[in-house]
C-alpha cells in the first residue's frame, strides 16, 4: 500500500513539473490562443493522410475567385488541388502564408492551389493577398458554400486547414492548423507519386 501510494505521490510530482514547463513564459501566447474563441486552430497541424481505397466521392464545386471570374474544381482536374482556408486577421494564417505561396511556386506545374478567405469582405482579403505576395487564386466564401463541401473531411471552424485533393478530386489528405513548407512539399509529393 505504502509503494503504491509513493508510485501516485511520484506520478503526480512528474505530472506538476510537465505542466511547470509547458506553461513557460515561451508558451504562454501559445496557451492563451489555444483556449481563446478567436476562431482559428493554434499550434502546428495535426496531418492526416487518406489511402486511395478509402476515399469518399470526388468535391464538386464551382466558384467565384477574387478577381471576379469563375472557376470550379471539377475543371482543374486531374491536377491535384490544394485548398487552404484561412482569414486576414488569424495569426497562423498569417505565419504560414509564405510557406503556402513557396509550395504554390515550386508545384505550379503539377497542381493547383486555391485560398479560401473564410471571414473576410473583398478589401481586406484582398489586402491579405497583396501582402503576402500570394501567387494563387483565393475566393471568399461567406456563404459557407466550400467550407460546407469540406464538412465531412474537416471539424467546423478548423481555420487554417490545408485539404489536398487526388487527380480524381477525392481528399487525399488535410493538415488541421498550420501548415509548414516541408511537410506540404512531402504530403503533395506523395499525391503526386500515386
Amino acid at each position: 500500500m505504502t509503494s503504491r501510494r509513493q508510485l501516485l505521490s511520484l506520478a503526480a510530482t512528474a505530472a506538476v513539473g510537465v505542466l511547470a514547463v509547458g506553461c513557460s513564459a515561451e508558451s504562454d501566447a501559445l496557451a492563451e490562443q489555444a483556449g481563446s474563441d478567436q476562431g482559428y486552430v493554434s499550434g502546428t497541424g495535426v496531418i492526416t493522410q487518406v489511402p486511395a481505397e478509402e476515399r469518399g466521392e470526388p468535391l464538386e464545386l464551382e466558384f467565384e475567385l477574387l478577381d471576379g471570374t469563375t472557376a470550379s474544381l471539377a475543371e482543374w482536374r486531374p491536377k491535384a488541388v490544394v485548398i487552404n482556408l484561412w482569414y486576414a486577421a488569424c495569426p497562423p494564417c498569417r505565419k504560414e502564408a509564405p510557406d503556402l505561396a513557396n509550395a504554390a511556386q515550386a508545384f505550379s506545374e503539377e497542381t493547383m492551389f486555391l485560398g479560401v478567405n473564410v471571414r473576410d469582405q473583398a478589401a481586406a482579403a484582398q489586402a491579405f493577398v497583396d501582402s503576402f505576395s500570394v501567387p494563387y487564386p483565393n475566393m471568399l466564401d461567406t456563404d459557407g458554400t466550400m467550407v460546407a463541401a469540406l464538412s465531412t473531411i474537416l471539424p467546423p471552424q478548423a481555420t487554417p486547414s490545408t485539404v489536398i485533393l487526388d487527380a480524381q478530386g477525392r481528399a487525399a489528405a488535410r493538415v488541421v492548423g498550420a501548415v509548414e513548407e516541408s511537410t506540404l512539399r512531402g504530403l503533395i509529393e506523395d499525391v503526386l507519386a500515386e
